[in-house]
């Protein structure tokens, strides 16, 4: 099949380049042309900005042949998908949305979440741009194309760096290794799950290779197989790295969004909730996979890191260490207090 990326060089949208092309297909990305991606030589690349619509409009209607299927990773907002529909209505039999768990209301009313769990009210901004965005594609499903929509969960590997309670920072690597306190919102157990973007591009391959009848207007969850909670998490990183045994120092939720409150929005909106998602669906119909254990792919992403020399050995080490102690410390003299009343 002659498919069309819009993306191509992100940490998902690579993987999904490089799998199409070993299925035997013919790929074509588009991009602004301004990072920088391992991808194969055979890839035809197309420059432009999608958020001019109308010049991307245009030059998307003006491609010859036109493309058998799209694949779009960078549409976040209802102006966006509007604009897809009208630069590839008509041309194109088959639209892939990349839209994300985040469209599920949290906390979810159970668990597993499968495809029918609400989405409103929103969790956040982003959130709602997505799901406006997906009801985008689903009315014009059948219509402009065949759509389907795939939602992703947190989605990690080469190219990118690991989560942790204050986000993405890759000081957390060095954290790790030099057996420094690390913060963990809460008590540690809400669950999480962690997906290595090499399973998560073969469930994209397989919504275009997927027969049409079966995916047109669908929405799969495509999401981690081996949730865990957060106490796990961080000693499954150290046991990757052969790092020590993660000196975890556990602060309420509440606390650290006051203290921090720059530092904690993913914390605010994913991180306190616990959740599984139910890849049932997407495993039957897209021939999802889960194959790389969190172990082996956290110890892949962060040999990638260290051959670009991209582990900060800095970052946010005076603030997570005066937390850490301020918090111990507070601790220490409350429990103090009530054994001196108790004495």
């Amino acid at each position: 099949m002659d498919v069309l990326l819009v993306g191509g060089t992100g940490l998902i949208s690579t993987g999904i380049t490089r799998q199409l092309v070993a299925s035997g297909h013919d790929v074509t990305t588009v991009t602004r042309g301004e990072t920088d991606a391992e991808i194969p030589d055979e890839v035809r690349e197309i420059h432009a900005d999608r958020t001019d619509y109308e010049a991307f409009e245009r030059r998307m209607r003006d491609l010859d042949p036109a493309p058998d299927a799209v694949i779009d990773m960078v549409c976040f907002s209802e102006a966006d998908a509007e604009s897809a529909v009208r630069a590839f209505e008509g041309r194109v039999d088959r639209f892939v949305f990349c839209s994300t768990i985040d469209v599920y209301h949290r906390p979810p009313p159970s668990n597993p979440v499968d495809e029918t769990a609400p989405r409103n009210p929103p969790v956040s901004d982003y959130a709602a741009e997505k799901i406006a965005a997906e009801d985008v594609f689903f009315a014009a499903d059948g219509d402009a194309f065949d759509a389907t929509v795939l939602r992703p969960w947190s989605t990690y590997g080469e190219g990118g760096t690991l989560l942790h309670t204050f986000g993405t920072d890759s000081s957390y690597v060095s954290r790790i290794r030099e057996g420094r306190p690390i913060v963990v919102h809460g008590d540690g157990t809400s669950l999480w799950g962690m997906c290595h973007r090499d399973d998560v591009a073969r469930a994209f391959v397989g919504a275009v290779e997927a027969d049409a009848g079966t995916v047109a207007g669908e929405a799969y969850n495509v999401t981690s197989e081996e949730t865990m909670t957060w106490n796990q998490y961080h000693r499954r990183v150290a046991e990757a790295l052969d790092a020590p045994d993660p000196d975890l120092v556990h602060v309420p939720t509440n606390v650290l969004r006051v203290v921090a409150p720059d530092r904690t929005e993913m914390l605010r909106d994913h991180f306190r909730y616990s959740t599984v998602f139910d890849n049932a669906k997407a495993k039957r119909d897209l021939e999802f996979e889960y194959t790389v254990d969190f172990r082996t792919g956290a110890k892949r992403t962060v040999e990638w890191l260290d051959e670009r020399d991209e582990v900060d050995a800095l970052g946010e080490r005076e603030f997570e260490d005066r937390l850490a102690t301020a918090w111990r410390e507070s601790t220490d003299e409350f429990v103090a207090a009530f054994d001196a009343e108790r004495a």
